[in-house]
């Protein structure tokens, strides 16, 4: 399974960004797919998550300012970023999870937000 994630870039604070990223299988094979990201000098955390009954979840600094979606027909899952702030730069991956619980991560994609 390869993941390949898209969409980084620099925007200046307040603009919008969305990532994209697309799966050499099916989404139907995971069991849910998610949105993690790691600035410098920090953990990796999770931003955001999305099942196969497209239940989602949100981490507590992006809600309500992100959004994650999946399109089943073009095996691609997305994050929708607005309002950036620069807290928010940082590496976003994009991460899969099959029905045995083996995850699967894409190259990650930078973000920077300038202020």
């Amino acid at each position: 399974v390869q993941l390949q994630a898209s969409g980084g870039g620099m925007v200046q604070a307040g603009g919008s960004r969305r990532l994209s990223c697309t799966t050499s299988g099916s989404v139907f094979s995971f069991i849910a797919m998610a949105w993690y990201r790691q600035a410098p000098g920090t953990q990796r955390e999770l931003v955001a998550s999305i099942t196969q009954l497209d239940s989602t979840e949100y981490a507590a600094s992006v809600k309500g300012r992100f959004t994650i979606s999946r399109d089943n027909a073009k095996n691609a899952l997305y994050l929708q970023m607005n309002n950036l702030t620069p807290e928010d730069t940082a590496v976003y991956y994009c991460n899969a999870r099959n029905h045995r619980f083996e995850d699967f991560w894409g190259q990650g994609t930078l973000v920077t937000v300038s202020s």
